[in-house]
This record gives C-alpha cells, structure tokens and sequence, in this order.
C-alpha cells in the first residue's frame, strides 16, 4: 500500500526527482496527492520560503539552474522540441534562433523568465506520432529528420543549408506519418538537390 509522505518529506521527495521542472499535476502523482488544489497550496508555500522557483501558473522549478527544454514541453503537453531547435543544432541550417521551438497542438510565442518558446501547431495525428522522436534527460526531442520534416510539414519554402546531414533513409521512413501528398514532392525534390550536391 502508497505510504503518504510525512509532513517534511514533500520538498525533500521533489528534490530528488531527476527532473527540474515539474508541475502541478505531476507533483500530486509522487506525493499520493487526490486533490491538485492541495498539492498547489503546498507548492506555493515552497515558492513563498524560497525553496522553489513558479515559473508560470502550475509550473514550477527545483531551481534557477532548470533545463529550458524541459519547461517548453510541460507548458503545453503534447508537445516535442522540433524545428530549427533541432536543425541549428545538427548542422541542417546555420542560422541561429533565440527562440526554443517547439511542436504542439497549439500555435503560440511566449516568454517565461529569459527563454522565448515558439510553439508551432502540427494536427494531432502527427504530434501524437512517436516515430523519429527521442526522449533524453526527460524531454522529448524530434531527431534531426524528424524535425527537417516538421519544418516542411508547416512551410511552404524553406532553405536548409546542409542536407547532407540527414540520414535520407530515416526521412523516408517517418515521411508517411504526414499523410501529405504534396510534402512528399518537395521531400523528393530535397533528395534530388541532395544527389547532384554529391
């Protein structure tokens, strides 16, 4: 049987968690917690004493050091880091962006503390895909194919500056979760610009 924590374990059992941000809901799951409105009277308290960080209502950090990525995909769930996040970060486009993008079911710009988070809408039978989606230190995170897909997914025309980063058999592995004849042609029109670069 669930033990309940006894009154000073509740900071201490956050704490040890391997994530930095946590909401909420999420603090009720480890504290065996039934009522949210509980758990965040209890967590705001923390924030009064200065042993929490409230990032934005019902999302709150272990402290200043919190990974930002972690807090882009707890604002809005389902979501994934994806677009030019993953693409300047694997060498497919070399501008660089103040901005953490992410995919979501929602199309929004926010800024919470320093970090800009743009969330850009994919329907849902692609965002709830996991094909080409990875998970590392608690985040999810579109591998560099399924990002340069994302993008296309949402653009008309957009240049990227190094295709040959991409592993083309992954991209035309996760290509079908789209549904979308005419992403198709410009993902094949891609390879071939790819092809006569080689």
């Amino acid at each position: 049987m669930y033990k309940k924590p006894r009154k000073g374990e509740f900071l201490e059992i956050l704490l040890r968690m391997p994530q930095t941000i946590f909401s909420v809901r999420e603090a009720s799951l480890v504290w065996g917690e039934e009522k949210e409105l509980r758990t965040a009277i209890r967590l705001n308290k923390y924030v009064k004493q200065g042993k929490l960080i409230r990032l934005r209502r019902g999302i709150y950090a272990k402290d200043k050091n919190y990974n930002p990525y972690e807090l882009a995909i707890k604002i809005y769930t389902p979501s994934y880091i994806s677009f030019e996040t993953v693409l300047t970060r694997s060498g497919i486009t070399f501008q660089k962006y103040d901005s953490i993008f992410v995919a979501s079911y929602i199309s929004r710009e926010i800024k919470v503390e320093e970090e800009k988070i743009k969330y850009v809408r994919l329907k849902g039978y692609v965002l709830t895909n996991t094909i080409g989606i990875k998970h590392e230190n608690g985040v999810d995170i579109a591998s560099k194919e399924r990002a340069f897909l994302d993008r296309i997914y949402v653009s008309k025309n957009y240049y990227f500056d190094n295709l040959g980063a991409l592993d083309w058999d992954k991209v035309f592995q996760i290509l079908p979760i789209y549904n979308n004849k005419r992403m198709e042609k410009i993902v094949k029109s891609y390879f071939q610009d790819y092809k006569k670069e080689l």
